[in-house]
């Protein structure tokens, strides 16, 4: 069974990533790595996503009248990304963890600086038939790599001027569809014990209490208040955890 510490991670990591995720329609990832990777390892912190982003997101992913509208346009970048996420997890498997938490921190720190700072991203426009494929396959191995698919992948949905209600219903379809494909991968290359299993299972309550907290947070205070604080602290995060690598 999973020690104390590890049991106190994920239910501190997934309720807190929750209610990120309640609110803003994305982050659980962003959230939970950094409080588990340096309790669990990042191997096992990648694998304890998969259900809880998994069963988060059928309903995110299915709910509104654009899931087909969405499949039929986004498939090339959701396509592209399964192979990323082959590529990436082979890489996570063989790779020193330690430098990998350092370009999980790097991540961490670009995402939210960028968001901080930087305007909205140009569309894709005519470069679309190949900036999907390029965006989700970049993402999708950086996901297998460290479990996080903000950069570029997230980036790109961003600049395709979706509509807040289809943006957040490609968010749904993008992430079900690339923790389902991080999970054969993970299975594939023996990453998936059963304390892991056990662990992912027991993520899925304080994930969805998150999820109730977040929805809450969210009718109270504004979108963009809410957005700067947690930028700001994924930010001292993401430096915190390069120094630590570093070090």
């Amino acid at each position: 069974m999973p020690d104390l510490s590890a049991i106190l991670a994920v239910i501190a990591g997934f309720l807190m990533g929750g209610a990120v995720k309640g609110a803003l329609g994305l982050g659980m990832p962003v959230v939970a790595l950094p409080i588990l990777a340096p309790l669990i390892g990042l191997k096992s912190a990648v694998a304890v996503m998969v259900l809880p982003s998994i069963l988060s997101n059928i309903w995110q992913a299915l709910a509104g009248p654009a899931l087909g509208e969405l499949a039929r346009r986004l498939w090339p970048f959701l396509l592209a990304s399964q192979v990323g996420i082959w590529i990436g997890v082979g890489v996570l498997a063989d790779a020193d963890t330690d430098a990998l938490e350092m370009v999980l921190g790097g991540m961490l720190a670009a995402y939210s600086a960028f968001a901080l700072l930087t305007p909205q991203l140009p569309p894709p426009g005519r470069r679309e038939s190949w900036m999907s494929p390029l965006a989700g396959g970049t993402g999708g191995m950086l996901f297998g790599m460290t479990g996080l698919f903000i950069v570029p992948g997230i980036l790109y949905l961003q600049t395709l001027g979706l509509g807040r209600d289809r943006f957040v219903q490609a968010l749904g379809l993008t992430f079900l569809t690339i923790s389902t494909g991080l999970a054969v991968a993970l299975g594939n290359h023996g990453l998936v014990s059963s304390e892991v299993i056990t662990l992912s299972a027991g993520a899925v309550i304080p994930a969805f209490a998150g999820l109730w907290l977040g929805q809450r947070v969210r009718n109270r205070i504004s979108e963009a208040l809410f957005r700067r604080i947690f930028f700001v602290a994924l930010l001292v995060v993401g430096v915190t955890m390069i120094a630590k690598a570093l070090g």
